[in-house]
């Protein structure tokens, strides 16, 4: 029932006057837009109508814009209409600023045509994320349909601004060369990735957080190492990477184990605190009832805290996901074989050979992404029965 009424109460807040509003301003723009020029081509002006493809792309999103302002559909023929819009509405500009016109010859007609577009976007993930999916495939897939379609927005707008504007590649490259340049240096950047995250960050981030987590597990046991052992854990949480980076360096050389060294006293911390927290969060009553029958401290652990404590645990390694990786880069600023993530950025950036470097990074920003993706998968298979997984949170 609460599910219905939440359904209702969001069908009717996308067909409120907030959103019928921006809908006929989207049209408006459309319109406006249509009868600016786009650019220039050889200095001469270019209009819509010199150019059919982006007419064809203007009048699909045009079509949408009143449609969704007038007619006011709901549920899943809105979320479809609106996307399809966006991704017909999407290639006309493309093709036309990264082919015909001239670089930097963009015109205010595409800019408000841009605008009119991003209201669409905005609607159709506005829709999407709005719908309830009966069965929980489609409710995953949902939840990865709609991060991935804002990037690609983010991606489109990154690239027609740079192209439109003719952002020296000195500055900021568009996605277009980021991605020439990484296809043709996929031998370097998996030598760089093999470097650094499969030999630096898996290995520190497991003996971290191994580490960590013994640690909690005896100062749980032995309650007077508490005194001793957290002030220098944290103090070594808050020394900071460049301090500690080319001290490990001197002791274990120039190669990944320095770097996990350096990761592991990064990720020592988080899990620590987070594990010490979760093994105190259980329920007190359970613990004395399960003590009243007899229960030892080892079934107590095994059958009641240490499953209370998961989610702090993976909470713990899903921020160590993230810390790992960029203590690792960071360290190797500090001294690395002629490979790694770290290495290759540093060396890049004295180049000027900007796109590789933003290759280096979206190989990373990748890799991390899936890594903390995954530690969260295993995290729902293993915490199912946590109320935060619960519909309604309840």
């Amino acid at each position: 029932m609460s599910d219905r009424l939440a359904a209702r109460s969001a069908s009717r807040l996308a067909g409120g006057p907030g959103s019928r509003l921006g809908d006929g301003a989207a049209a408006v723009a459309l319109l406006v837009a249509f009868a600016l020029p786009v650019g220039r081509l050889d200095g001469a002006a270019v209009g819509w109508l010199e150019r059919p493809l982006l007419l064809a792309s203007g009048l699909v999103a045009l079509a949408a814009a009143l449609v969704l302002g007038l007619r006011r559909p709901h549920g899943g023929p809105a979320a479809l209409l609106a996307a399809l819009a966006v991704i017909l509405g999407a290639l006309g500009p493309l093709t036309a600023v990264g082919g015909t016109l001239e670089t930097g010859s963009v015109s205010p007609g595409l800019w408000v045509y841009l605008a009119g577009l991003g209201w669409l976007a905005w609607r159709a993930l506005e829709l999407l994320s709005e719908q309830r999916p009966a069965s929980r495939l489609l409710a995953r897939a949902q939840g990865l349909v709609v991060p991935l379609l804002f990037g690609l927005w983010l991606l489109y707008l990154w690239q027609l601004l740079t192209i439109g504007f003719a952002v020296p590649k000195v500055l900021l490259p568009a996605p277009s060369d980021i991605w020439s340049v990484a296809a043709a240096s996929t031998g370097t950047l998996w030598a760089d990735f093999r470097q650094t995250f499969l030999k630096a960050v898996l290995a520190g981030f497991a003996l971290g957080s191994a580490s960590g987590f013994a640690v909690a597990l005896l100062i749980d046991r032995v309650p007077f190492l508490q005194r001793g052992l957290l002030p220098l854990g944290s103090l070594a949480g808050a020394i900071p990477i460049v301090g500690i980076a080319p001290i490990m360096v001197m002791w274990f050389g120039f190669d990944w184990p320095s770097k996990a060294a350096v990761i592991v006293v990064m990720t020592f911390f988080p899990m620590l605190i987070n594990t010490m927290a979760g093994l105190a969060a259980s329920d007190r009553i359970v613990g004395d009832l399960m003590r009243s029958y007899g229960a030892s401290y080892r079934q107590t652990l095994v059958k009641l805290r240490l499953p209370a404590a998961l989610p702090f645990v993976f909470n713990a390694l899903k921020i160590n996901s993230t810390l790992a990786l960029i203590g690792a880069i960071v360290a190797e600023f500090f001294g690395t074989p002629i490979v790694g993530m770290g290495f290759r950025i540093s060396t890049e950036v004295g180049r000027l050979n900007v796109e590789m470097v933003w290759a280096t990074i979206a190989v990373a920003a990748v890799s991390g992404s899936l890594f903390y993706g995954a530690l969260a998968l295993v995290e729902r298979m293993l915490t199912f029965w946590h109320p935060s997984y619960r519909k309604g949170g309840t």
